[in-house]
């Protein structure tokens, strides 16, 4: 799970999720609509694959990324349950005090 949230803590991959909750695209889609090296964008996409957040499949000379939602309900999941969503609030914990 750490690789999970350290991937999603850059903005560039953040912004890659975004834009494939959308849709599938491919690398050369993806690199397009960033302005840096395409060995950058290629960094980013490694780190999003190794999380697990996405998928990759060859399509022809390409590559095509796609979103690995179960990935992101594991996260949500985690999160909901840090939070206490759903739950009533945790009970106080017992006083440390000795009893006199």
């Amino acid at each position: 799970m750490n690789s999970l949230f350290k991937a999603l803590s850059h903005p560039v991959r953040r912004r890659i999720i975004e834009m494939l909750r959308v849709a599938p695209l491919s690398s050369g889609d993806i690199a397009a609509r960033f302005d840096m090296a395409w060995p950058t964008v290629t960094g980013h996409l490694n780190t999003l694959k190794d999380a697990g957040l996405v998928d990759a499949e060859r399509d022809g000379a390409s590559i095509r990324y796609r979103l690995n939602i179960s990935a992101v309900e594991e996260a949500l999941a985690f999160l909901m349950d840090l939070a206490g969503a759903g739950q009533s609030a945790p009970e106080p914990l017992p006083s440390q005090e000795k009893p006199s």
